[in-house]
């Protein structure tokens, strides 16, 4: 799918700073700008090289300066309220597999296109330049360079020297290639105005230097093409291709994404080769992983183990979810998922009562698809363990009650997907029973049970389990006054609070209502917390619901999981809908009538990816991560489930 921006979609300054584009590589590297070509973000770059797969980042190009002869095509806002406002003679901006823009001032037309190196720390220009002038002109290119850690600010005295076309600061070193004529100047600093940090209370404000110029002198009547190629090497020089061997290989990579499901909307093939994004290496391991979502978030074993099926499964990428599952098969302890794995010789985090469970059903999904005994034989002792340790009790307070349900969380820990705290404040307490905690850990003995029958181990323990678990379930969830479940057994108030928690016990494989409870949940999600872009996480009568996300941190913490909308389970709610209406033609065509509108949520801040939340009140624009791997991967499994 190809998006097209013009004239009227970045009116003002501020309006071209709404979207941005995202390119990525597999090694955790990324190319996001706005589509007038600005940074808006401190975590906006042109080159964010990643130096270790997958989180090792370095911002390394913050932004590139453009200028014809005396014209600044470039817009950027600046820490001195000063501007440039290159918007005003962009004609343009398109973005399918990467980025277009078409600049148009006083005869001359300039095509740009960029492209970031699927599998290196590598960005390309190209730029078609038409001279219909009756005299010549000199395009020139100035890019700023941070090599600075992503988030962090260039440190005060820090050097960038040019050494040839090598370009060297902290021990990294970047080699330029171009066709153009190639110009060292005196080391130039410039301070941004970060418009989109602002707002929320981040660093407002950062620096970034320039150390060169490349130009190009077109004739009247002219048409010449400018070339640039930036590397992130070693020592050695890297053979370096030109932009259009790159920009081949983007799409080629990113075909091959779509090319493996069969996809018939035109939504979900653009969701497909956006789910490409968030698969990347991961160097300690030698496995992959998934980062959770961009600009801020690294690999979360919680957001994987959600994403997976989706990002992995529905795009037939069968081996990437083998690597994936094996990586943390490797580090279960305790009957645990990390939910972090940091690098560094650091130890994984292992704060989270759902990855473990929900690696047990990726497992059941990736058998589903392909039938792979010897890779679930692989994997059933480590399931076994993580059904005894829930069983007898682990860290973080998780258990297996007398009823058989699971409890979880203590003192400040907060190991469900609700997990803000801020200090001693837990914003969404949900210690106790949580919902769909319980309807994940029926879920895993059901599968556990499935598994032992395939394999041909003793299985009665779990029926046994299972059916405890479904008892107690429907005698303490069940709100019959309300017509949905609690969302957590803790004695608490909260506990009767309306959230979308409750949509994951109609939607997995393996569930413990009856269909008409089940149907009963789907209508009071609908009618509670459904929008056109995803799922309140709190009914907007509750009086702890905040209609808005913004502002400082703890303003943020606050409403994160109390009404802020959220896209990932608006996908459990659609198959949940999907399910209790018996896959019906009436049903599939309101869901696909419905889910139309993400085609306008895929316009919207960042090009062709769903974000990680939206305001609770009026979900219109988007906020938190621009791209997010669970929600692109949940509303995947939607569109490869209706079109069967």
């Amino acid at each position: 799918m190809k998006w097209i921006y013009g004239k009227q979609d970045f009116k003002t300054i501020e309006r071209s700073e709404e979207n941005c584009y995202l390119m990525t590589n597999e090694l955790g590297g990324f190319s996001s700008l706005t589509m007038a070509g600005g940074v808006a973000r401190n975590d906006h770059a042109f080159l964010m090289g990643c130096l270790k797969a997958p989180n090792c980042r370095y911002n390394i190009i913050h932004r590139l300066k453009e200028q014809l002869d005396d014209l600044v095509l470039s817009t950027q806002e600046f820490a001195d309220g000063t501007k440039e406002e290159g918007y005003r003679f962009l004609t343009s901006f398109s973005y399918e597999d990467n980025p277009v823009w078409i600049f148009q001032a006083d005869g001359v037309e300039i095509r740009k296109e960029a492209a970031l190196d699927p599998e290196k720390n590598a960005a390309v220009l190209k730029y078609e330049i038409e001279n219909r002038r009756r005299e010549s002109c000199i395009f020139q290119v100035k890019p700023f360079f941070q090599f600075a850690p992503k988030g962090e600010d260039m440190e005060e005295g820090q050097k960038i020297l040019l050494d040839g076309n090598r370009i060297r600061c902290r021990d990294m070193c970047l080699d330029v290639r171009t066709n153009g004529d190639f110009c060292s100047v005196p080391m130039e600093k410039e301070t941004y105005f970060y418009r989109y940090d602002a707002c929320d209370g981040r660093r407002p404000t950062g620096t970034a230097a320039a150390v060169h110029t490349v130009a190009a002198k077109i004739l009247p009547g002219e048409e010449k093409t400018l070339e640039i190629v930036y590397a992130l090497e070693g020592e050695e020089p890297p053979a370096l291709e030109r932009p259009d061997e790159v920009i081949a290989r983007v799409r080629s990579f990113r075909d091959r994404w779509q090319e493996r499901g069969s996809w018939k909307s035109e939504i979900a093939k653009a969701l497909a080769r956006s789910a490409s994004a968030f698969v990347t290496r991961r160097e300690s391991t030698g496995g992959k992983t998934i980062l959770a979502g961009y600009p801020f978030f690294e690999d979360w074993g919680r957001d994987t183990m959600i994403a997976l099926p989706g990002i992995c499964l529905s795009t037939g990428q069968y081996e990437t979810a083998k690597s994936i599952l094996r990586t943390f098969a490797v580090n279960e302890r305790k009957g645990l998922m990390p939910n972090l794995f940091p690098e560094g010789g650091k130890e994984p985090m292992y704060n989270t009562v759902d990855a473990a469970l929900l690696f047990i059903n990726c497992v059941y999904l990736y058998y589903e698809k392909t039938k792979d005994k010897a890779f679930i034989e692989e994997m059933y002792p480590v399931m076994e363990r993580i059904i005894t340790a829930y069983r007898e009790g682990t860290d973080y307070g998780i258990a297996m009650d007398a009823d058989g349900l699971i409890r979880a969380g203590k003192e400040l820990d907060q190991v469900t997907w609700m997990d803000v705290r801020i200090g001693k404040i837990l914003p969404t307490p949900r210690h106790g029973k949580p919902v769909e905690i319980n309807a994940y850990w029926y879920n895993a003995l059901k599968i556990t049970d499935f598994f032992a029958g395939v394999l041909g181990h003793p299985k009665e323990q779990y029926q046994e389990m299972a059916e405890k678990v479904k008892l107690s379930f429907r005698e303490k969830f069940w709100m019959e006054e309300k017509h949905c479940l609690k969302d957590v057994l803790s004695g608490e108030a909260a506990d009767t609070q309306i959230r979308c928690n409750q949509i994951w016990a109609v939607s997995l494989p393996f569930t413990m209502m009856d269909k008409e409870k089940e149907k009963q949940v789907v209508e009071t999600v609908f009618e509670k917390l459904y929008t056109p872009y995803g799922l309140r996480t709190l009914e907007k009568e509750d009086p702890d619901f905040h209609p808005f996300y913004g502002g400082e941190m703890m303003e943020r913490d606050l409403a994160y999981h109390q009404g802020t909308v959220w896209p990932f389970p608006m996908g459990a709610y659609y198959l949940a809908y999907l399910k209790v209406n018996s896959w019906s033609e009436k049903a599939r065509g309101r869901v696909k009538r419905q889910m139309e509108v993400l085609e306008c949520a895929m316009r919207e801040g960042c090009i062709g990816q769903l974000p990680e939340i939206y305001d609770g009140e009026n979900p219109a624009s988007s906020k938190g991560c621009f791209a997010q791997a669970w929600s692109v991967g949940e509303i995947l499994r939607v569109y490869e489930n209706l079109e069967k």
